[in-house]
């Protein structure tokens, strides 16, 4: 995701921003009751190989209404209970399959992929405002967004990888060293939905993979500190208290893997000109808030 994507595109409060496309499988309601209790639905093993997606769908132009449109991937929506993904390159979503599966078989908040064919993914449509929606509409405090973020992190980090992943990793961006966590990536409040069935859950697993707690945390913290130090950001002033309120929630140590993160970051594709820019100076943002939290 750019962090673009994290600045509204109309009028908000100065707690929050723009949801974007990355936040892919819901309405556009506001937000009523904001669950933060972890989703129940699913535990145990991996499920078996899905059936494939209707040839009909999967080839149309239009197979409905469309709900996103992200950097990769297009989101329509079917019905009110699944929508279908799509990646416009063709690539192929085994990987993303596969790792998905696995972490909803062990009780993470995520959509249940139900058909899958190629770059054509059917999933579970998922209802609620995004985080960054709900930060946006004042109905959750940046302190509670935080922990949010941290115990959504914890959780998935607790998970063993599939065995033998090592040999499934997707040879494409971000290319990093594989490690004993299945990691997201790209965990920010857009990619967050407060659903009412579920409590939070996490969209957009395009760059999951297996790697280091330090390198999903490090990556969180870069996408908020971006928003941050953009000088031209009308929002640069919440995101700094937000990104303050994620380091003090975290029990990550962000700076473990800061340059390796940075370095990742640099390269992401989806990120616009003169965003790539702001890396560097998101980083040191980042090492300069963690030193004031250590010598207040």
């Amino acid at each position: 995701m750019n962090s673009a994507g994290l600045a509204p595109s109309g009028p908000t409060t100065p707690s929050g921003r723009r949801a974007s496309d990355a936040a892919e499988q819901h309405p556009q309601d506001p937000a009523r009751d904001l669950p933060t209790q972890p989703d129940r639905r699913f535990s145990g093993a991996v499920a078996h190989p899905l059936p494939a997606v209707d040839p009909a769908l999967a080839d149309s132009d239009e197979p409905g209404p469309i709900l996103a449109a992200g950097a990769a991937a297009d989101v329509f929506a079917l019905d009110e209970h699944t929508v279908l993904r799509r990646y416009r390159s063709g690539r192929d979503a085994s990987h993303e399959v596969h790792l998905l599966q696995h972490v909803v078989a062990h009780g993470f908040p995520a959509p249940a992929i139900l058909q899958a064919s190629g770059p054509s993914l059917v999933m579970e449509r998922l209802h609620g405002p995004t985080l960054l929606q709900a930060l946006t509409a004042g109905e959750v405090s940046l302190s509670d967004a935080a922990e949010i973020l941290t115990d959504l992190h914890a959780r998935l980090h607790a998970i063993t990888p599939p065995a033998g992943w090592e040999h499934g990793e997707p040879a494409s961006w971000p290319l990093v060293t594989s490690g004993p966590a299945v990691v997201h990536l790209d965990l920010h409040p857009a990619n967050v939905i407060l659903t009412e069935t579920h409590g939070p859950a996490v969209v957009d697993w395009t760059n999951a993979r297996t790697g280091t707690a330090e390198l999903d945390v490090s990556l969180t913290a870069l996408i908020l500190a971006e928003v941050a130090v953009d000088a031209g950001g009308v929002y640069s002033q919440a995101a700094r208290a937000f990104l303050a309120a994620f380091l003090h929630a975290t029990d990550i140590d962000p700076l473990v893997a800061l340059d390796e993160a940075a370095a990742v970051r640099a390269l992401d594709p989806s990120l616009v000109p003169g965003e790539r820019e702001l890396v560097p100076a998101a980083a040191v943002l980042i090492r300069d808030l963690v030193e004031v939290a250590a010598h207040p």
